[in-house]
């Protein structure tokens, strides 16, 4: 018995495959996700062991304090790191290089400071007098923020998206679900990472599309793993010629 070719075809499992790609161009603050973990693992530790007290009584005050202080500096230095990341941009390694040198320099002239007060003089002497203590209060606060702000992220985003499809490209914004409609063939896309920061915290950069027939090109910043989408696109819209540029 002759099974026909259409219905043998239709007998094997369909072949997953990918039809459409979402694109999220996401608000900086997803970036200030380092000081949110710490904060928790610091929330966690503190309440764990106690709150610091004001006047050390015993030895468990006393680790009580000084793991309080050390939490906290820390966490200053976190903080203070990813507030650069928002600020500015480091296009190339040799500014990302600079940077942790001097942040790695500083923090280790603190911690220096601590451990051995006086060994450069005044300066050491200045800084070991700096002991900022947070208590665990402090932390939760900050992780709650911080959630509801990435909680508040999550859902804006969904009212703003971009969806590439073999033939065309949509354009998802609005409380109402607006559409807009572009022509998926010989669409331009270059791809940017400007920032080495983001790109090694979220795998983000910069996607332009340039559709075919269009006078301006869309810009889409902090898309997430913008390498493995760039992938996915490629692959995706590999028969329709795309241009696919990386700076």
């Amino acid at each position: 018995m002759t099974i026909p070719d259409d219905e043998l075809t239709a007998s094997l499992p369909a072949k997953a495959s990918v039809d459409s790609i979402k694109l999220i161009p996401y608000p900086k603050i997803i970036f200030m996700y380092p000081s949110v973990l710490f904060a928790l693992v610091a929330a966690i530790w503190l309440t764990l062991i106690g709150e610091p007290k004001a006047v050390m009584q015993d030895q468990h005050a006393n680790m009580q304090q000084g793991s309080a202080a050390f939490l906290t500096l820390i966490f200053v230095w976190i903080f203070g790191l990813n507030s650069l990341v928002l600020a500015f941009d480091f296009p190339r390694s040799s500014s990302l290089t600079i940077v942790i040198a001097v942040i790695a320099a500083i923090f280790g002239l603190v911690m220096l400071s601590h451990w051995k007060p006086g060994l450069l003089g005044g300066v050491t002497n200045w800084l070991a007098s700096l002991k900022p203590v947070a208590n665990a209060t402090f932390y939760w606060m900050f992780v709650t923020v911080g959630l509801l702000l990435l909680l508040a992220v999550k859902v804006v985003v969904k009212f703003d998206y971009w969806e590439v499809r073999s033939h065309e490209l949509l354009h998802h914004f609005g409380l109402w679900g607006n559409l807009n409609r572009y022509s998926a063939p010989h669409v331009r896309i270059d791809k940017e990472v400007n920032d080495v920061f983001e790109f090694m915290l979220f795998g983000s950069g910069r996607l332009i599309l340039q559709p075919s027939g269009e006078q301006r090109a869309f810009v889409l910043d902090n898309i997430i793993w913008i390498n493995r989408k760039e992938e996915e696109i490629t692959k995706l819209l590999g028969a329709l010629k795309v241009d696919v540029r990386d700076d």
